[in-house]
């Protein structure tokens, strides 16, 4: 993440910008630049993923520009943090984790050898007192995105077809389904399946779902120690932890992506353990009502 970053860093200044770096406050990195008001969001999006799609070509086993997490690698590049209404915690704000880490600003010289968990509302107090605001001159010069921009117009992977905008959002023209490839259907008009053929899908697999993250990520270690030689196959990035929205609250879900292991050797669909989806009895109602026609 760190490498992503520096490689972020060197493509803003080729294109005659600067960004100012500071941590999520959890394991990400951000880099924020000032730019003048003059274009829309979906223009500003259209930047930013511009830069995820050159960054991934630059550093392909580092960086990925894939929206859906079933199809990620590496580093993920989040343009969509660019996109209306779309909120990202600011510099300075305490996060809700055990140590009270602190989205910390950091100096470019600082990145490649940052760690998170050094920035918390304990040494944060200290640190200002002594280097000051570091993103004190974001608003100094504000940058065109005109050059980045062109770079988009030409990359066919700059338009918007094959990179979804954040579920709420309204649709765009031209916008592909938003759907994860393992649950896509067929387009229409494609040629139909020969007998017996079926379509290859994602071997995703639900391991653990709970409100309690933790329980969730316990989950998983025991789906581990019962499958360790397919556990021993998957990537860092094979394992899905996703937080999913309910009705007022989020909780965990926890999948594991069994692309790396041969398919004689994957283990099937179990229970989840643990099966805590606190919106299933919600789901249920609605589809019993729905049967009963309302």
């Amino acid at each position: 993440m760190r490498r992503v970053a520096l490689e972020v860093r060197a493509l803003l200044g080729e294109h005659g910008m600067e960004g100012f770096p500071k941590t999520s406050g959890s394991r990400g990195l951000h880099v924020n630049v000032r730019i003048e008001p003059r274009w829309p969001f979906d223009q500003v999006r259209r930047a930013a993923l511009a830069v995820a799609r050159e960054i991934e070509r630059r550093a392909p086993t580092l960086a990925t520009s894939k929206w859906w997490k079933e199809e990620r690698h590496g580093v993920f590049l989040d343009y969509n943090q660019n996109a209306k209404d779309r909120t990202t915690c600011s510099a300075y704000s305490v996060r809700p984790l055990p140590d009270a880490r602190v989205s910390a600003p950091l100096r470019w010289d600082e990145v490649e050898a940052c760690d998170p968990a050094d920035f918390t509302l304990r040494t944060m107090p200290a640190r200002y007192a002594a280097l000051g605001d570091l993103q004190a001159g974001i608003d100094a010069r504000a940058f065109s995105l005109a050059s980045l921009l062109a770079l988009a117009d030409r990359d066919e992977a700059g338009n918007l077809g094959d990179a979804p905008w954040p579920p709420h959002h309204p649709k765009k023209a031209g916008e592909g389904p938003r759907v994860a490839p393992s649950r896509k259907k067929k387009e229409p008009g494609a040629e139909p399946a020969k007998k017996g053929q079926r379509t290859p899908k994602m071997p995703l697999i639900i391991v653990a779902q709970s409100p309690d993250k933790e329980a969730a990520l316990a989950g998983l270690d025991r789906w581990r120690a019962r499958h360790p030689d397919a556990s021993a196959k998957l990537a860092v990035d094979d394992v899905l932890v996703d937080s999913m929205r309910g009705r007022s609250s989020t909780w965990t879900r926890i999948r594991v992506n069994l692309r790396q292991v041969p398919e004689a050797e994957r283990p099937p669909q179990e229970k989840p353990d643990p099966d805590e989806d606190p919106t299933a009895e919600w789901r249920a109602m609605v589809m019993k009502a729905a049967q009963r026609g309302g």
